[in-house]
């Protein structure tokens, strides 16, 4: 007889030329990788190892097997919830496992198949990029179960528009992958057996720029969240000068006026 595996999160580190790309897991596949205390401990735990990798390029937050990115987080231990005070405890560890990701200083790139539910949904906001498998489906349910949708559905609003969120947030309703992608709540979708395939290529685009300006940009991006335009623009223009601290603007523009002198000597 098989036994199944404890709910954990796996960490995989891929070492490829100009860096390596950490791939993070949630493993509770008896339970559509359903997200409970321990698996948030963990994650929050291994996000913050990976934001102390100087040589990571970017990180893919995914759910093992094909069933479910997550079904979201744990409703067994959220129905033993009796206090206020141990609701705001259990929540403020959804918020910062949210948080751990917006942490991580590369771009992190979320792999959806299947279920992708409550908290899960939250998490996969949390990420910079989203990339789906067409059996993927997406939803709000919390209000269904008597609570309000919260923490990083705050996202949602600048994925989506706060029409669509209100939409997701008071009916509890599902939608299905080629709704979200034209919604905005992801940015690609994929035949299941072509989504590694579409999440490859991105990182190659990714892997295709500066490491430091795309490290650069995740932090300018944050900044840009939180700032009025005018502080924006500002952290933009500190952002720039900051860039010339080191080669790489030099070295990456050489390279492209090299290749372009070198094309039209063809």
């Amino acid at each position: 007889m098989t036994i199944a595996s404890e709910p954990h999160i796996d960490l995989r580190t891929q070492m490829r030329a100009g860096g390596s790309v950490a791939v993070l897991t949630l493993s509770n596949p008896t339970r559509l990788n359903a997200i409970g205390s321990r698996m948030m401990a963990e994650f929050i735990e291994k996000a913050a190892e990976l934001s102390d990798d100087e040589g990571l390029r970017a990180v893919i937050v995914t759910g093992a097997g094909d069933r479910a990115f997550a079904g979201g987080v744990d409703i067994r231990e959220m129905a033993k919830i009796e206090r206020p005070g141990d609701a705001r405890a259990f929540i403020t560890e959804v918020h910062r496992l949210c948080a751990a990701v917006r942490a991580i200083p590369v771009p992190v790139i979320a792999r959806i198949q299947g279920h992708c539910y409550g908290g899960a949904l939250e998490l996969v906001a949390a990420c910079d990029l989203r990339i789906a498998s067409t059996d993927a489906r997406f939803g709000m349910p919390e209000v269904r179960l008597g609570i309000p949708s919260v923490v990083e559905a705050a996202l949602l609003p600048m994925l989506i528009g706060w029409g669509r969120t209100r939409r997701l947030l008071y009916t509890g309703e599902t939608i299905d992958a080629h709704k979200a992608l034209a919604w905005g709540l992801v940015e690609e979708i994929a035949a299941p057996e072509a989504l590694d395939t579409a999440v490859e290529a991105c990182l190659a685009d990714i892997f295709a720029c500066g490491p430091m300006a795309i490290r650069q940009q995740k932090a300018l991006m944050l900044a840009w969240e939180r700032l009025p335009l005018a502080e924006a623009v500002q952290a933009g223009v500190e952002a720039f000068a900051q860039a010339y601290e080191g080669d790489e603007p030099r070295t990456m523009m050489a390279e492209f006026l090299a290749a372009q002198a070198a094309r039209k000597r063809r």
